[in-house]
């Protein structure tokens, strides 16, 4: 479409600003199901945008049509649309930054232009030593999934931005079981480079992990030190993850309404929203809106530092946007929580009476963004005097996102990227209620 012509249109038909906002991106996906080629997909979607001031009003519309015989709809659609508004947010084009961080690395072309048919055989191979790997393995699937995605934002007032970005996860899930027991165990590799999906080790990995969860029970009811793993702390933290959002707090969704500066989490804790984290598809140097992106600590070692806005939002609260508006939504990029100084295993070692949470099940439905209480199923192991032992599974740990993170009281050095889109350590909580036999 010829955006130029789109905005000449406008113009002349009274809109005072109009931007587009123009996406594309393309899907490669590849599962493999007890050793055979399940699923090859290859998918291109694009997406135009167009946002358009008439009258002080926001008029919007959405076509997958790249054509100039819509742009007299288009525009007939913007003044119709913009009519009809009874929202009293100002309508803001922005008119931009003058300056916008480069991130280097967010596309990788070797990804890109790796054959199809390496990729189908590294998932075959990831299948074949999942098999290999125990004798109690009955069922195996593996998938990878790549994309790569570009987004454009042009408007009247001059702005004209460009990103582009891919990225894969590679990864599988088992069911083992014995003649007493049946478990499933399922981990994913996020990067964009093909030597970073190092499939013997993860299949170690995944399978070793079922095994162990076999003949799991039920504790007994009480308080324990709990250390999450990164996968279940990721989980947990996405369902809370909107609580930063200042449209969530101006509509009393969050219970961070009102607790700016004040502590929330132990001085273990610090949250960051990342948009330029290497081998994340989310990073972008510049946000829907055309709003520069930027690091910012959401949570710097306890204390409540900012929340995230879009342009309407800051201009409520009369502060600057922080670069999150994403369509309708104001959210984070890549929420990561800061590594600290421990080792995974000293995690453990500290834990006298306890338990390593590995996964937790059922977060949104089960965690309250407004209260932050939350009681979720959760699987793992017992730990006594730092020696990990029996199995868990059927057991309900509940508490309060806020009390949970004041008690932090250790973080693991190391970091994972979840398929949530967050970036965790393993944590060490002083005690929380547990729920079993």
């Amino acid at each position: 479409m010829n955006i130029d012509k789109l905005f000449k249109v406008a113009l002349e038909r009274g809109l005072s600003d109009v931007q587009v906002f123009l996406s594309n991106s393309n899907e490669l996906s590849i599962e493999v199901f007890e050793g055979e080629l399940d699923k090859y997909e290859i998918s291109d979607t694009s997406s135009l945008v167009v946002r358009g001031v008439y009258n002080g009003k926001m008029g919007s519309y959405v076509t997958e049509i790249m054509d100039d015989s819509l742009i007299d709809e288009i525009v007939e659609h913007l003044i119709a649309n913009a009519k009809v508004i009874d929202s009293l947010d100002d309508a803001i084009i922005y008119e931009g930054d003058k300056n916008y961080v480069t991130v280097e690395g967010l596309y990788n072309e070797e990804l890109a232009n790796t054959e199809v048919s390496k990729k189908i055989e590294m998932a075959k191979n990831l299948d074949k030593l999942f098999h290999e790997g125990s004798p109690l393995v009955s069922i195996a699937q593996t998938m990878y999934q790549e994309s790569s995605k570009t987004v454009m934002i042009q408007n009247t007032k001059g702005l004209k931005l460009f990103n582009k970005v891919n990225s894969a996860y590679f990864g599988g899930d088992v069911i083992v079981k014995d003649d007493k027991d049946q478990r499933t165990n399922f981990d994913i590799i996020i990067a964009n480079e093909m030597s970073d999906f190092e499939y013997e080790k993860l299949a170690k990995e995944i399978v070793e992990d079922a095994v162990k969860q076999l003949g799991a029970t039920p504790v007994p009811s009480g308080e324990y030190e709990i250390v999450f793993g990164p996968i279940a702390l990721a989980t947990l933290l996405s369902a809370f993850q909107n609580i930063f959002s200042a449209d969530a707090v101006h509509k009393g969704f969050s219970l961070l309404k009102g607790k700016l500066n004040e502590e929330v989490g132990s001085d273990k804790v610090t949250l960051v929203d990342d948009p330029f984290l290497k081998k994340s598809s989310s990073s972008r140097s510049f946000d829907d809106e055309g709003v520069a992106t930027k690091y910012k600590e959401l949570i710097s070692k306890g204390v409540l530092k900012t929340y995230l806005h879009n342009l309407v939002t800051a201009k409520k609260d009369g502060v600057e946007s922080t670069g999150n508006g994403f369509g309708t939504a104001v959210s984070a990029i890549n929420l990561v929580m800061l590594p600290g100084e421990s080792t995974k295993q000293e995690l453990i070692d500290s834990v006298k009476n306890g338990i390593f949470i590995k996964e937790v099940q059922g977060a949104h439905a089960g965690a309250n963004p407004v209260s932050g209480d939350f009681s979720l199923q959760a699987s793992g192991f017992v730990v006594k005097d730092g020696i990990i032992g029996a199995p868990v599974a059927l057991i309900t740990v509940a508490g309060n996102i806020i009390s949970m993170l004041k008690d932090v009281v250790m973080v693991s050095n190391e970091l994972k990227m979840t398929y949530y889109g967050i970036t965790c350590p393993s944590i060490k909580v002083k005690s929380m209620s547990v729920s079993g036999k």
